[in-house]
């Protein structure tokens, strides 16, 4: 009952931004920034989320944090955070610079909820080495929901980091708090769980879950969540639940990735080849799949349809420009030129 009110008023007030098939945007979800201690879980996949995040850059895609970015329940000091991590907040803002970063607030980052919190401990940072200050993300203003929805289609993605309604993590937050940081931060150092989190806690997981999936059917609109570091990607066409999973597995980060009008879950993951060079490499776990096919307002009918015309067209438009680079390259090739003419 609670998820389903808390998801509604959210939905409600969320901001609204407009997106189309030439939209690139990613979207990441807890990562739980620490101080740099042996407790912080970011520590061992920091380097697959830099160069993950200066890829998308390069791409142009929008980086859309769903929540959790920091753990400010464990480390109260947003700025032991920032020095412990400076290459992943220079990558952040980069995207911020450009206009390209939506940040919204999840039950471990809830003070940046304080507009006071986030104009001390964002707008700001502190270069030690210069020792000065100089503005870092100043006028960001973080979203606990966001709306996107599609100029053409008016098809809508909720956007929210998902722990609306968890009660522990909700209404009891307080104290959730007080036992994270009182009791559960030092277990956490020897790699104890809080067995009240939805992380590890499998039939609570489940709970939450069900309950994304009725506010989901009875509100017929897509939802983009985090919160219980599960990634989801819905198939079949079933419920257009899906989940980004996080940024502290113990060898890989995943994403979902919404590009030309199709979106997928992508996992970037360290591999070692035949020589024992260690490399990043980006793999497609589920989809692609048209936005459209997810659009549950419609019949099932009109969805398949507009899903087929948008693979199709998707299709062509990939075999034109492998075409084109394929002729260019034949231009650039003075051997090639001279073979053909």
């Amino acid at each position: 009952m609670f998820t389903q009110k808390r998801l509604t008023n959210a939905f409600k007030e969320a901001k609204k931004i407009y997106f189309d098939d030439h939209s690139r945007i990613v979207f990441m979800s807890d990562a739980h920034r620490g101080d740099g201690s042996v407790s912080d879980e970011f520590l061992k996949s920091r380097n697959l989320f830099v160069h993950a995040l200066n890829e998308y850059y390069e791409n142009d895609y929008t980086f859309f944090e769903v929540g959790d970015g920091e753990e400010l329940l464990e480390y109260s000091k947003m700025e032991h955070i920032k020095n412990a991590h400076v290459d992943t907040y220079n990558a952040i803002k980069r995207f911020f610079d450009k206009d390209r970063y939506i940040r919204i607030f999840g039950n471990h980052d809830i003070f940046l909820k304080d507009p006071k919190y986030v104009e001390k401990n964002l707008h700001i940072n502190y270069d030690e080495f210069n020792e000065e200050f100089f503005d870092f993300l100043k006028g960001i203003e973080p979203e606990e929901a966001v709306i996107l929805k599609h100029r053409f289609t008016s098809q809508e993605l909720f956007v929210i980091h998902g722990h609306q309604g968890d009660a522990p993590n909700d209404q009891f937050l307080f104290f959730t708090m007080l036992s994270i940081k009182y009791f559960w931060r030092f277990f956490h150092r020897v790699g104890i769980k809080n067995p009240a989190s939805p992380v590890k806690n499998v039939t609570k997981r489940h709970k939450i879950e069900r309950n994304y999936s009725k506010w989901i059917e009875t509100n017929r609109r897509a939802l983009i969540c985090g919160h219980t570091h599960r990634f989801k990607f819905p198939k079949n066409k079933q419920i257009p639940y899906f989940n980004t999973g996080c940024g502290i597995y113990p060898a890989s980060i995943t994403a979902l990735e919404l590009t030309e009008g199709m979106i997928r879950l992508v996992r970037w993951k360290e591999k070692v080849d035949e020589k024992g060079m260690l490399h990043i490499k980006r793999e497609t776990m589920r989809g692609p799949e048209p936005i459209e096919a997810f659009d549950i307002r419609k019949p099932k009918e009109v969805v398949e349809y507009l899903a087929q015309i948008k693979i199709q067209r998707t299709k062509k438009a990939r075999e034109e420009r492998a075409a084109f680079r394929e002729e260019e390259m034949e231009t650039d090739d003075p051997a090639a030129a001279a073979v053909k003419d």
